[in-house]
């Protein structure tokens, strides 16, 4: 095993040379930093293109803190100049503005760059509204759990849930009794059910055969 021999004149210069095994536990340290810094090079790449494409669809994250999502383009404008708190309550019971939080994913369907306003889909809400540009982010923003929100997590894009799949619809040809045919069109006839009120009558005994007649016996002849 080597040994190193301390010298405090080498210390003090600052020539103290490392053994062999302290260097190369020191390249396999910068390799393995150089790993993960590519790694993560590479994650943060993969996730940019990500938001490239959201950016592209038109999603963006909100900027502002406040009711600035309405239903016309001329509430926004009043909002945005702070009218108070009398105005917003009044807003807010009409249903003519929405707030916006930071980090909250909208996308975008129109632009009008001479009000400088767009209008937007939130999740949640029906109709679209309208909001200040300015207050739109093409750079993703975390939310106030600090997370960056997507379509699929935020709700802007409803997942599709599998259906139940109850078969094929039977043809007017099928019965779920063997041996009967249902006619095409027609409702099954069912049998009559007795009236409660009708009293059944015991059925009639046959009349006993009548007992026969016996033959008279012949009268004798009157002697002459």
């Amino acid at each position: 095993m080597n040994e190193t021999h301390l010298n405090f004149s080498d210390v003090l210069s600052g020539t103290l040379e490392f053994p062999a095994v302290r260097k190369k536990g020191m390249k396999t340290t910068t390799l393995l930093a150089l790993a993960a810094a590519a790694a993560l090079a590479l994650k943060s790449t993969a996730s940019a293109n990500k938001y490239d494409e959201l950016v592209a669809k038109g999603f963006r994250w909100a900027t502002a803190d406040g009711l600035y999502a309405c239903v016309s383009k001329d509430d926004v404008r009043r909002m945005a100049n702070n009218p108070g708190d009398s105005v917003e309550l009044k807003m807010i019971e009409q249903v003519k503005a929405y707030f916006l939080t930071p980090g909250t994913i909208v996308q975008v369907i129109e632009g009008d760059t001479s009000t400088g306003t767009s209008k937007i889909r939130l999740a949640g809400i029906t109709s679209d509204l309208w909001t200040l540009t300015r207050f739109l982010s093409k750079h993703p923003i975390k939310d106030t759990y600090g997370v960056i929100e997507t379509p699929e997590t935020s709700g802007l894009i409803p997942t599709a849930s599998p259906g139940f799949n109850a078969g094929p619809t039977p043809s007017p040809e099928f019965s779920p009794l063997p041996g009967a045919n249902a006619s095409p069109g027609g409702s099954p006839t069912g049998s009559p059910s007795p009236n409660p009120n009708e009293t059944a009558l015991p059925n009639e005994s046959p009349t006993p055969n009548a007992t026969p007649t016996p033959d008279e016996s012949p009268t004798p002849a009157s002697g002459q």
